[in-house]
């Protein structure tokens, strides 16, 4: 598993580990049942808090995308991962209105923003495919 962690950001480090996982997830690098490593060893490898990894692991468990088992460790879910749900669009319509309204300002023609956010989705699709 390949995580790169950009320190400066301001996105919360948390955050992007989240973001990270989540595309692992959706591109087919990490797949049902795949073990994730400790909250402490993965701290170490990426050279953070564990606080931080145990909070993008529990934001995750939370939403469920992981589940922890005693022996196993965290693991990616194995059942049915969680459907599109009226929380999920209105998170979703709050991050995209944000870089609308950026991306308005700035010039961008609607059919380029929705462009643009089709070609991110295909992707991170296409990575899985790629591998």
């Amino acid at each position: 598993m390949f995580i790169e962690l950009d320190l400066q950001s301001e996105v919360p480090i948390y955050t992007q580990l989240v973001e990270q996982l989540l595309e692992g997830m959706a591109n087919g690098q990490l797949k049902p049942g795949d073990p994730l490593p400790s909250v402490r060893s993965l701290a170490a490898d990426l050279g953070i808090n564990l606080h931080t990894v145990n909070k993008a692991y529990q934001v995750l468990k939370q939403d469920g995308f992981l589940q922890v088992h005693r022996k196993q460790g965290v693991v990616i879910q194995t059942g049915e991962m969680p459907g599109i749900t009226t929380e999920f669009q209105e998170k979703l319509a709050r991050q995209l209105k944000g870089m609308a309204a950026e991306a308005a300002v700035r010039g961008m023609q609607e059919i380029e923003f929705a462009d643009m956010c089709s070609a991110v989705y295909r992707q991170i699709k296409e990575q899985g495919a790629d591998r």
